[in-house]
């Protein structure tokens, strides 16, 4: 068998599928969440078969980025974090199903940090001995009395039972109770999509987007989604330097600073629960993921096509004065004192008011709940970091929405942010109108 391919020759294949460790992974595979993922599953089977048969060369950053993702031969990890990203979320889901539907599992699966070779470990390598329990300070069991020899054996395996069962419920308590101290829930309205035990995904912007300026018309996201959108997008006849520059964008994973600097205060707001994100891009994102867990999207439709999803909940959308012309939110249905348009700067790093919306509403399935963080320019979307780590703008959102002070329910929202900028940098925000959103 060529390293690096995902199968099961006649030769080995009994002797794979008779092993508990892959029996366990296709156990794991088709539970619902790998089900609904289209690179979970491929990313497990791969890490699987070449962690069990010892091809442990296989297992670098760049061979599973080509064997699972149809990464190009010379493609850099380094500026593509696809495998590090989708590695990370893995760890979480299989977390996830130890903690479900895998509870009684006796193998246990861990990927180790700057590893991607799996490890399989017997459930009983994870429970201490006795002595060692015995030895916890202030846990001293105590010397049984004389008993006749065999209810002697019966007292002790009962009294250790009890023991172990009284020390598990006192260890979960303080786990539980550690966890919350350790782990408290992010300033609202990030605890409403970054939730203890559930994973949030950072959908940043697709720099691939700025070749629409090449073309006449938008991009929906339907044709988004088609593998081969980006070859639509190209003009036939370019020059060399032009079509050096167009593969280097369509091959490359960038972002906007604003984007960057959203990412870095979410994770810092989210504290202890920052190991519970993962970042990815929209290019890397597939539909069936949608499906489970919290989702934060950075940037309008026109850089991040998933945002359209949600295009017909929200009041306040995105419209386009022709490619890559003068940028506006259309107010579907104004106000008394609202107006019908409100028109952002003119372009990226100009001086004067844009605007940028921020929403919360769940996800189609119900499972879970999406923030949308939208910016007409970059420095309206920069500016909604910036809102979101200031515990002044928050109450003042909190009020705009109508969230009681001491209630614990987020309400559904978007709200309409005004942005003074000055030198590409947002100065100043305020909030310009709200809406409450129906599920």
């Amino acid at each position: 068998m060529a390293t690096g391919q995902i199968s099961t020759p006649p030769e080995y294949s009994s002797e794979l599928r008779a092993d508990a460790r892959w029996q366990l992974i296709e156990r794991i595979h088709q539970t619902g969440p790998f089900q609904k993922s289209a690179h979970l599953t491929p990313l497990l089977l791969y890490l699987a078969e070449q962690s069990i048969r010892g091809h442990h060369e296989a297992l670098t950053e760049r061979q599973i980025g080509r064997a699972v993702f149809g990464k190009p031969a010379g493609y850099s990890p380094a500026e593509d974090s696809t495998v590090r990203v989708h590695v990370r979320q893995l760890r979480l889901r299989l977390h996830e199903y130890y903690a479900c539907e895998g509870h009684a599992e006796k193998l246990i699966i861990d990927i180790p940090k700057g590893s991607y070779v799996l490890e399989f470990r017997s459930v009983l390598e994870e429970i201490r001995p006795l002595e060692e329990i015995r030895q916890i300070p202030g846990r001293v069991a105590p010397a049984p009395a004389a008993q006749p020899k065999a209810r002697r054996i019966g007292l002790l395996g009962c009294s250790i039972a009890v023991l172990a069962l009284a020390l598990v419920v006192c260890a979960f308590g303080w786990y539980r109770d550690a966890g919350a101290l350790k782990n408290p829930a992010p300033p609202w309205p990030l605890s409403s999509v970054i939730r203890n035990g559930q994973l949030t995904t950072i959908v940043a912007s697709d720099s691939k987007s700025m070749l629409r300026l090449l073309g006449s018309s938008e991009i929906s996201l339907a044709e988004y989604l088609q593998p081969g959108y980006l070859d639509s997008l190209i003009p036939e006849h370019t020059t060399p330097g032009v079509s050096r520059l167009m593969s280097y964008v369509s091959d490359s994973q960038l972002t906007s600073y604003a984007d960057l600097s959203d990412t870095t205060s979410i994770v810092r707001l989210a504290g202890g629960l920052a190991d519970q994100i993962v970042v990815t891009s929209a290019h890397d994102l597939n539909d069936r993921n949608l499906q489970h867990g919290n989702y934060i999207f950075l940037g309008g439709p026109t850089s991040n096509p998933w945002v359209q999803l949600f295009e017909n909940k929200l009041n306040f959308q995105v419209v386009e004065d022709g490619i890559g012309g003068t940028m506006s939110f259309l107010n579907r249905h104004p106000r008394p004192g609202e107006r019908p348009m409100y028109q952002g700067l003119e372009h990226t790093g100009s001086a004067g008011d844009d605007y940028a919306t921020i929403s919360l509403l769940p996800t189609s399935s119900g499972n879970g709940n999406v923030m949308i963080l939208q910016g007409l320019r970059q420095e309206g979307t920069e500016a909604l970091g910036e809102l979101l780590s200031d515990p002044a703008n928050r109450a003042k959102l909190r009020q705009a929405v109508g969230m009681e002070p001491s209630s614990g329910k987020s309400p559904w929202f978007e709200a309409l942010i005004q942005v003074h900028a000055m030198a590409g940098a947002p100065v100043s925000v305020s909030i310009v109108a709200t809406r409450n959103i129906q599920p």
